[in-house]
């Protein structure tokens, strides 16, 4: 499990370094077998969802993980990134109102990201 809460913080923080908007962070290990994590996150245009999809690949790689899958990026609109037990939602904010992921998964928890160390 802390291998797993590892990939949510460094993704996190390649987000953050990204200037990506509204990062959330959501534990859906009690209500899904889908994955344990889920973040979601805005960025204003696709030049900026492609650099947050990169720096997150580029940051996890760093540390030995790899995605399984990676959808959107050529689109931009909706970048879904899978490692498995953490998938990764990056969106356009047209996107991220219309699909409301937070909503969705509202039965899931949100972790504040100091409380992944």
């Amino acid at each position: 499990m802390a291998e797993i809460r590892e990939i949510v913080k460094t993704a996190f923080e390649a987000l953050s370094e990204k200037k990506a908007s509204d990062i959330r962070i959501l534990n859906i290990s009690e209500v899904s077998v889908i994955a344990d994590y889920f973040v979601i996150a805005g960025g204003s245009n696709r030049n900026q969802l492609q650099a947050m999809a990169d720096e997150v690949e580029d940051k996890l790689a760093e540390l030995g993980w790899t995605p399984k899958n990676i959808e959107g990026y050529m689109n931009g609109s909706w970048i879904l990134m899978d490692y498995g037990d953490v998938v990764l939602h990056l969106f356009d904010e047209e996107n991220r109102l219309f699909y409301d992921l937070e909503r969705i998964w509202r039965d899931g928890r949100e972790v504040k990201p100091e409380d992944l160390a």
